[in-house]
């Protein structure tokens, strides 16, 4: 009777992945549906992987986004994607380094030039993942209706049919949805955005700052900026003041913040619950 097979040890998939051997790969615990680990490969480069099964896509994705997002001239550093193959995402290590004010003006500075780098349209040509949450990157000509169509409503109607949001919280989001295009701003072009640009994916290394994870797609400048007060920054106020410097940024653009936070919100809500329900609903009742 033919015995099952047992799925590889992590080790031996980055090494199939990255068609080297790996010296050493030690874990790292898991995030989301993937497990994290370090080593080095057979040639001696150090390396950060992600493993999942059953979420190649998703890995795929962030493969795409990270070499699309180096492709901008002078733009906010990424780390080299290694290897990308099935549910295994192989990136070189960043060395982490303490945040300093230099580098945060370094860093605005940068991401100003990878936004400017812009997109063909707001969207993008494959599907997108914010973690494990699946993005409909249809390609749209309008902000305001791309992202009020591809982002804030399928994770309010998600929200609401798994109870996290009740049907007067729906309410007051719809009503935002409803005047999206006076709350939007002047119009901009596609920007090269990174798309989950928190402070947690924001790497200080004595070379820099290095941007990870992304969900990068052609959208809304102002998006990644909201996206680092959401949670905070190091050295917050560097950051948007060299980038406003690199970048002007259109009148009015801090009373859109809640706008754009709008959507990581209702991610959060999303992936873990109510408890995200009143900082969702406070930036919603900020705009009306």
């Amino acid at each position: 009777m033919p015995q099952p097979t047992s799925a590889p040890s992590p080790a031996a998939a980055i090494a199939a992945a990255a068609s080297t051997g790996v010296r050493s790969c030690t874990p790292l615990g898991s995030s989301h549906a993937w497990t994290l680990h370090r080593g080095e490969l057979a040639d001696g480069r150090p390396f950060f992987a992600k493993v999942a099964d059953g979420y190649a896509e998703a890995l795929g994705s962030e493969a795409a986004g990270l070499r699309w997002l180096a492709e901008a001239a002078g733009g906010a550093a990424v780390p080299e994607v290694l290897a990308a193959d099935g549910g295994v995402l192989v990136l070189e290590l960043v060395r982490e380094h303490g945040a300093s004010a230099d580098a945060a003006a370094e860093l605005g500075r940068r991401l100003a030039l990878t936004h400017r780098a812009g997109a063909p349209s707001f969207g993008a040509s494959r599907p997108g993942w914010l973690a494990t949450l699946p993005l409909d990157n249809t390609p749209g000509e309008r902000w305001p209706e791309w992202y009020a169509r591809r982002r804030l409503l399928p994770y309010l109607r998600d929200a609401r049919d798994r109870g996290f949001l009740d049907s007067a919280d729906a309410a007051e989001l719809e009503r935002v949805l409803s005047r999206i295009d006076g709350l939007a701003g002047p119009g901009e072009p596609p920007a090269r955005v990174h798309g989950d640009l928190w402070s947690g994916n924001v790497l200080w290394s004595p070379e820099g700052t290095v941007l990870i994870d992304p969900a990068a797609h052609g959208g809304h400048r102002e998006t990644d900026l909201a996206m680092l007060q959401l949670f905070g920054a190091p050295h917050l106020d560097r950051i948007l003041a060299a980038y406003d410097e690199a970048f002007p940024l259109t009148e009015g653009w801090r009373a859109r913040v809640p706008l754009h936070q709008l959507h990581p919100l209702l991610a959060h809500v999303c992936l873990f619950g109510r408890s995200y329900r009143t900082p969702l609903l406070d930036a919603a009742r900020r705009l009306l």
